[in-house]
């Protein structure tokens, strides 16, 4: 088979550009529309060989051999190669239990098959002597040259004060994909989903993705909806991001079209990321389509915590007059609270209305039913700008005509002129607890001044593991090691035996095209996970099972030829979605894009 030029089989996004431009000066506008999508999927690619998790905390070459690890870590680490440490410190007094970390780190290439699969994390107990794995999740995995970059996320419990040990274990051929217990719960698809843990369940738009609606998991479920017409658009409980351009003219609303412009979403044990970017929409759009203030939300959903977490920015790619602009606006329709609570800049949380004099520097808002304790406060953690001043302000209302309860932050309220690079930015947890019958203002004031302090961490050796023990459960699950596993080489040899012959003169097999995500055995069933490259091909029975006309055979004919394989079953999952990052460095050069 033939090694080939990338270059011959795609244009760059600087080629589709000028063809763009000729396309559109010649009066071509049904090719220039689909030219403009296509750069749109150029982009899409190049986003992903480059990452957007920024530069690794942890580096690719900060890793130590298990086999150097203590002889007891090293037996019940078994199966993996490698380790990476981490040492995480508390710095603010405030003991952390199942705490949220997430760090950037990189992995080299020829050390990992698939970081997903293989990536543990264990916790250093230092009074048992032991290693005791936690719950962990990666995400925005991307490969750059020899790296394999990735987020991270785990929940670290440490003391007060205190340091914390983890080792992150990766380089396992036989690890299949972590099953991890949790209460968070997702249904639906795409961005419009529904979110739920033990505290509340959030419904986001079908449309747009914005929050819809929160009920809470209390005997009574209260739920927090925005009722009414809205402006056209269905109503939400979060309004934000908006502008009204100069004039007064006309409002571009972030949640205002019929989708998001672009989207991506993270699922996992631990949390779920929806984020959506683009510029607004008109009312009338596509009449007015000004590409002047981009806008970036994401929401972060967690297991087991009675909060969420909201990231925002306007970005203004070029000078803009406007009379008004909102990033943090919530409405909830009916009286479901009775009293007002907001934060000052000091973080010392009060109840009842704002006084004037700090109606600009609020650093949280919400309210609270004295009767039923329920509350929604959300707690703003950051709120900075680049090229202009901003006001930090939004006080709660009790009465909002037509529905009930409201805040609105403007941080520019009147007529302006935003010069191109400005930047708004914001931060905020949003509470969904009883408000608590002792100290409510320490307990609140507490969870902000946590939030604000995140864990600090070294990932540095030495490590001290003295007197280390190797503990009753090993890291290894059965399938895992070579002793409880001794089919899987033979399954992923076969494996690269099974073509997508889509590709008719290069090597493009399930697996060293990433399409493979998990593989287990028990008792001679074979059950493989696998998914397609884009939602366009979604009849993965072409890869699954022999059909007409292939030239191969598929999944389950390949693999019962293998002698102790009785039956096979092939799963099917779009998340994580596959990207270029999953190709193989043989699966790179068969789509010629070289090692």
């Amino acid at each position: 088979m033939t090694i080939p030029r990338y270059e011959d089989h795609t244009d760059s996004v600087t080629a589709k550009l000028a063809l763009l431009k000729a396309s559109y000066e010649a009066g071509r506008f049904d090719v220039a529309m689909s030219l403009a999508e296509s750069i749109k999927d150029g982009l899409d690619y190049e986003r992903q060989v480059r990452g957007v998790a920024g530069e690794p905390q942890v580096a690719a070459d900060a890793f130590t051999p298990v086999e150097q690890l203590p002889p007891a870590l090293a037996k019940w680490a078994r199966g993996w190669s490698f380790s990476k440490p981490l040492t995480l410190f508390e710095t603010v007094d405030i003991a952390r239990t199942a705490e949220p970390v997430d760090v950037g780190i990189a992995f080299r290439a020829d050390q990992v098959t698939d970081v997903g699969r293989e990536t543990r994390v264990a916790r250093w107990d230092a009074p048992a002597r032991q290693l005791r794995e936690v719950r962990s999740q990666i995400y925005g995995v991307s490969r750059r040259g020899k790296e394999i970059r990735a987020r991270l996320a785990f929940f670290a419990d440490v003391d007060a004060h205190e340091s914390a040990q983890y080792l992150v274990f990766f380089g396992n051929p036989n690890a299949q994909l972590p099953d991890y217990p949790s209460d968070l719960r997702v249904q639906g698809d795409g961005y419009g989903l529904d979110i739920a843990n033990e505290h509340y369940r959030a419904g986001l738009s079908r449309q747009s993705g914005q929050l819809n609606r929160i009920i809470y998991a209390r005997e009574h479920g209260l739920e927090l909806y925005a009722g009414g017409k809205g402006h056209g658009e269905p109503p939400d409980v979060d309004w934000g991001h908006d502008y009204v351009d100069q004039g007064g003219f006309q409002k571009m609303r972030m949640r205002n079209g019929p989708r998001p412009p672009n989207y991506e979403v993270v699922r996992g044990p631990l949390s779920v990321q929806v984020r959506r970017w683009g510029f607004p929409y008109s009312p009338v759009h596509p009449i007015f389509t000004p590409s002047r203030v981009h806008m970036d939300v994401t929401y972060t959903f967690y297991a087991g915590l009675p909060y969420f977490m909201k990231q925002g920015r306007f970005d203004v790619v070029k000078d803009v007059e406007i009379e008004a602009m909102r990033d943090d606006e919530w409405v909830f329709s009916g009286y479901s609270f009775t009293d007002m609570v907001w934060i000052d800049s000091a973080g010392r949380l009060h109840e009842g209305a704002v006084p004037q004099e700090q109606i600009d520097a609020l650093w949280g808002v919400g309210f609270m039913n004295r009767t039923s304790r329920d509350a929604f406060i959300a707690l703003r953690l950051a709120h900075e700008a680049t090229g202009i001043a901003i006001p930090h302000g939004g006080p709660p209302s009790m009465h909002y005509a037509g529905h009930g309860q409201l805040w609105s932050r403007y941080p520019a309220s009147r007529p302006t002129t935003l010069p191109a690079g400005t930047s708004i930015r914001q931060k905020n947890a949003y509470l969904v607890t009883p408000y608590p019958q002792d100290d409510a203002a320490g307990q609140i004031e507490q969870t902000r001044h946590r939030l604000l302090n995140p864990l600090e961490f070294r990932a540095e050796m030495p490590m001290s593991f003295a007197g280390a023990a190797e503990g009753a459960l090993p890291l290894a699950r059965p399938g895992e090691t070579p002793e409880t596993a001794p089919l899987k080489p033979a399954i992923w040899k076969a494996l690269r035996e099974v073509r997508d012959e889509q590709f008719y003169t290069v090597d493009a097999n399930v697996v060293d095209m990433g399409y493979v995500y998990d593989i287990r055995e028990r008792n001679g069933t074979v059950r493989v996970t696998i998914t397609m490259p884009h939602r366009g091909r979604p009849v993965y029975q072409f890869l699954a099972s022999q059909g007409g006309g292939r030239v191969s055979e598929g999944i389950r004919e390949r693999l019962l030829k293998l002698a102790s394989v009785r039956d096979v079953v092939v799963d099917f999952t779009w998340d994580p979605p596959w990207t270029s990052a999953r190709l193989s460095d043989a699966g790179r050069v068969a789509m010629g894009l070289g090692v």
